[in-house]
């Protein structure tokens, strides 16, 4: 196993069934992300306070119809949505994923529409507000673009300080990108975001996609949830059909990465992990737009650069994939 922190070592414990983690997921389902989700609602050892939404596999628009319905089918109807932000912090159309989730963002499974509706506050004063309700006590799961995170920092300076943790999916450290050789899709989708938040000193854990195409769930398992009793495995079987079908096109895998879900798993599990602590930067422009890179503290530089005078951040550094996986389907498995 490579040297770095372990979990405990990087993230303290996490929630317990008597005291549970106060939690925000920032969303832009999507498949994975609506795996996570559900699988959030199904773990004792979180409280959900709510869901923002965001750009990404779909538009914002979609995510939030999206994590409406999510709660909907959990029994959650009560967990508030508030919608973020429809665009990168430099404006613009933003990128969406609609070839990997479907036009739908859910595999194109014709599910209904909610009867629940968002809450009138944006994302980023929902998150604000509840962290400052709870100073110290929440954690946020980022799983698309950090544009809301940004935009919270920037409402309220003392954002990064009341924040238990971020743990976010994004960059590819060290590792080839997702669209394209330089960058990973959350953090291309708004990398002016992603430079925010990696510097603003919060407490923040970084799984990249060099870690989670690590993780899979093969034809076997795909076929094992189905014939499962868990709550959502039909559910989740259908989505994952048109997910699955992309993998095997675009990566020659048959199955699917659990880039969402591992994230997630980082959260709760952190004893699973292994990470390095080091300044993340993200590049904003030219030809490698997107690119998260990390000092690793291996040179003692002899002048500043851009990585000079912020706080470090713990990124993943090796997982247990078999303990994550088993992780992932016992709780898609439970009744």
């Amino acid at each position: 196993m490579a040297s770095g922190l372990t979990g405990a070592d990087s993230n303290g414990v996490s929630g317990s069934r008597a005291n549970p983690e106060k939690l925000i997921i920032d969303t832009d389902p999507g498949i994975d992300d609506s795996m996570t989700i559900l699988m959030a609602f199904q773990t004792p050892e979180v409280e959900v306070l709510g869901l923002t939404t965001t750009f990404g596999n779909v538009s914002t628009e979609d995510a939030t119809r999206n994590s409406l319905l999510l709660c909907e089918i959990a029994g959650c109807q009560n967990v508030p949505v508030a919608e973020g932000s429809h665009e990168p912090l430099k404006g613009g159309i933003p990128r969406v994923a609609d070839f990997i989730h479907g036009s739908d963002g859910l595999g194109n499974i014709s599910l209904p529409h909610p009867t629940a509706k968002k809450i009138d506050k944006s994302a980023s004063e929902f998150l604000v507000e509840k962290v400052s309700e709870y100073p110290g006590e929440v954690s946020v799961l980022a799983l698309g673009p950090l544009t809301n995170l940004a935009l919270a920092i920037r409402r309220d300076s003392s954002f990064a300080r009341k924040v238990k943790r971020v743990v976010i999916l994004g960059g590819a450290f060290f590792a080839l990108g997702n669209v394209n050789p330089a960058a990973e899709a959350n953090i291309y989708g708004d990398p002016e975001a992603a430079d925010i938040v990696f510097t603003s000193g919060a407490n923040i854990v970084v799984v990249g996609i060099n870690i989670t195409t690590q993780v899979i769930l093969t034809d076997a398992d795909l076929l094992q949830l189905k014939s499962s009793g868990g709550k959502h495995a039909q559910l989740i079987s259908e989505m994952c059909k048109f997910y699955r079908d992309w993998h095997v096109k675009s990566d020659g895998v048959y199955g699917i990465f659990l880039h969402d879900p591992v994230s997630f798993v980082a959260l709760v599990c952190p004893e699973l992990f292994t990470y390095k602590r080091g300044v993340v930067r993200v590049e904003t422009q030219g030809l490698c737009i997107g690119h998260t890179l990390m000092d690793q503290g291996l040179k003692k530089w002899n002048s500043t650069n851009p990585w000079t005078g912020f706080s470090p951040v713990s990124v993943a550094w090796t997982v247990d994939v078999d303990g994550v996986i088993k992780h992932v389907k016992e709780t898609l498995m439970k009744p």
